[in-house]
C-alpha cells in the first residue's frame, strides 16, 4: 500500500493548460516562507493516532435520517458561526496550490480518455468532495486520502497516522470562494448524500457537507428496489437544483449504502462587456473536415496577451471582475490539440507570465456554455488509487456505524455560464490604433482563476461550442 501510494512525482506529460497555469501562478508564492501543508490544516493538539485503535467515544450519528419524500428544503445549518481561521491568507494560498496540482492531474486523465467532446472540471469541487468523504474514512484509509490531497505527514511508526482537520480544509475552500468579488460572478456549490434507510450517518460528515457547500441535502432512501430508488433520487436532485440536473445516477444496486453528488455552478460576467451590435454568426472549425455555425461575441480593447510561436499557441487573459479572470489558450492553426497536450513541462514555460503584455486586440469569442459530469471513482481509477480511496481497500468507519459501509458512487456536476454583459462601461473608441485580430474559431483551452489565492475554479477544453 505504502509503495503504491507514495505519490512521488514522476516525469509525465501534462496538458498545455497545466503548463501555463503552473508557471503563471508560480510567482505568487516565491517570497513565502515554506510551511508543510500538514501543519496548516492539522489539529491544534498533534498526536500520532494508532491505526488499529478504536475511538474512545462512540460515533455520533444521525438516525433516523430524513426520508427522501419528506422534504425538499436544504438541511438546516448551525446558528453560530465557527471562529475565524488563523493565517487565512497563507492557508488559502497553500490550499490553492494543492487543489490546482490535483485538479491538473485529474484534467490530464479526463483529456486522455475523452478526445471527442468538451471537458469541464472544477478542481475546487473535486478537492472539496474528496475532503468531505475523508471525514468518514477510517484511520488506515485516511493515509492515502491525505497523500493524494498533498497534506500527509509521514510517521516513523507504521502503526499510527497524523490526521488533518478536514473541517479546516473545507472552511479554507469556502474562504477561497468568498474571494470572488462579483457583483455578477458567483460560484455556487450544492451537495447531496443519499444513504440507505437501514443505516445512520456521522454528524461530523454532515457538518463537513455544510462547511463545503452553500446548501446541502442528506436523505434516506430504500435501495431494495433499485429502479424505483434511482427514479426518486434523480427526481429529487432535479427538483433541488433549479432543474439543472437530470438522470444523474444510473445502474443502482439493492446493496447501495451511499451516493454522493455535488454541483458547482459558475455564473459570471466579463469585466468589460462584449459589443452585442457586432455579434455575428461564424464558422467554428471542429477539425479539418467539419465545422459548425456559432454566434461570435466581439470586443475591441486592451488585453494581456502572448503569442508563443515555439509552443504554437496564443494566450489571452480576460478579466471577469477585480480578481477573477479567464485564461484562454488558443492553439495556432497549424497545431492540433494533441500536439500541444503531449508537450512536456520545460523551463521555458516559466517565462510565460513575464512575457504577457498588454495588446490592443479585436477578440472574437464563440458564445458557449458547458455542463459536465465527472465520475470521481473513474478518475481515481485512472490515477491508480481508487481501490484505496473508494474501492475494495477503503473503509469508512467514521461515516456510519453500519458494518462494511461503502461509498458507492461519487459524481461531480459542473456548469459554466457566461453572460455577454460586463460590469464596466465600454471604453471610448481607440480607432487610431490598429487592433491585432484574435479569433477563437477552433478548439481551445480555458481556465477560470481566482486571482488573490490563484485557485483554479474551472478547467475546460472546448472542441465544439454547440454541445
Amino acid at each position: 500500500l505504502v509503495k503504491l501510494l507514495s505519490f512521488k512525482q514522476t516525469k509525465m506529460n501534462v496538458v498545455l493548460l497545466a503548463l501555463l497555469i503552473v508557471s503563471y501562478l508560480a510567482t505568487g508564492g516565491t517570497n513565502r516562507v515554506y510551511v508543510h501543508p500538514f501543519y496548516l490544516f492539522s489539529f491544534e493538539n498533534i498526536s500520532c493516532e494508532v491505526i488499529q485503535s478504536k475511538d474512545p467515544k462512540p460515533l455520533e450519528t444521525i438516525h433516523p435520517v430524513t426520508r427522501l419524500q419528506d422534504s425538499t428544503e436544504p438541511d438546516p445549518r448551525p446558528s453560530t458561526r465557527p471562529k475565524t481561521l488563523k493565517n487565512l491568507s497563507q492557508r488559502t494560498a497553500v490550499l490553492a496550490e494543492l487543489q490546482n496540482s490535483l485538479g491538473l492531474r485529474m484534467f490530464e486523465k479526463l483529456s486522455c480518455r475523452k478526445d471527442t467532446g468538451n471537458i469541464l472540471l472544477s478542481p475546487f469541487n473535486a478537492f472539496g468532495s474528496l475532503v468531505t468523504l475523508y471525514l468518514g474514512a477510517s484511520k488506515k484509509t485516511a493515509i492515502p486520502y491525505q497523500q493524494l490531497l498533498g497534506v500527509n505527514w509521514e510517521s516513523d511508526r507504521a502503526d499510527c497516522v497524523y490526521l488533518i482537520d478536514g473541517h479546516t480544509v473545507l472552511r479554507t475552500l469556502q474562504a477561497i470562494n468568498s474571494l470572488i468579488d462579483g457583483p455578477w460572478d458567483e460560484l455556487r456549490t450544492l451537495v447531496w448524500t443519499f444513504v440507505s434507510s437501514d443505516a445512520n450517518l456521522s454528524k461530523d460528515y454532515v457538518r463537513g457537507m455544510q462547511d463545503f457547500s452553500d446548501a446541502s441535502f442528506v436523505r434516506a432512501v430504500n435501495f431494495s428496489q433499485p429502479e424505483e430508488a434511482e427514479a426518486q433520487v434523480n427526481s429529487f436532485i432535479h427538483n433541488t437544483s433549479d432543474s439543472k440536473m437530470e438522470n444523474l445516477f444510473t445502474a443502482l444496486s439493492p446493496s447501495t449504502n451511499l451516493l454522493f453528488a455535488s454541483s458547482v455552478h459558475f455564473k459570471g460576467s466579463w469585466r468589460t462587456a462584449f459589443q452585442p451590435e457586432k455579434t455575428n454568426i461564424q464558422d467554428f472549425r471542429i477539425d479539418k473536415k467539419s465545422s459548425v455555425k456559432v454566434p461570435f461575441m466581439i470586443h475591441t480593447g486592451d488585453y494581456m496577451h502572448l503569442d508563443d510561436p515555439g509552443r504554437k499557441c496564443s494566450i489571452v487573459k480576460l478579466s471577469l471582475s477585480k480578481r477573477t479572470y479567464m485564461l484562454l489558450v488558443l492553439p495556432h492553426v497549424e497545431a492540433c490539440m494533441q500536439d500541444i497536450e503531449d508537450q512536456l513541462l520545460k523551463k521555458i514555460i516559466a517565462t510565460w507570465d513575464k512575457r504577457l503584455k498588454e495588446r490592443y486586440l479585436e477578440l472574437s469569442l464563440p458564445k458557449f456554455s458547458v455542463t459536465a459530469v465527472t465520475d470521481l471513482r473513474s478518475v481515481l481509477s485512472d490515477l491508480a488509487v481508487e481501490k484505496y480511496l473508494l474501492g475494495s481497500d477503503a473503509h469508512f468507519e467514521r461515516l456510519s456505524s453500519k458494518e462494511n459501509f461503502t461509498v458507492d458512487k461519487v459524481l461531480n456536476n459542473v456548469f459554466f455560464d457566461m453572460s455577454e454583459e460586463g460590469t464596466e462601461v465600454q471604453s471610448k473608441s481607440q480607432d487610431v490604433k490598429v487592433p491585432l485580430k484574435v479569433t477563437v474559431n477552433r478548439p481551445f483551452f480555458f481556465a477560470i482563476i481566482e486571482g488573490t489565492s490563484n485557485a483554479i475554479l474551472l478547467l475546460g477544453k472546448i472542441l465544439n461550442p454547440t454541445i
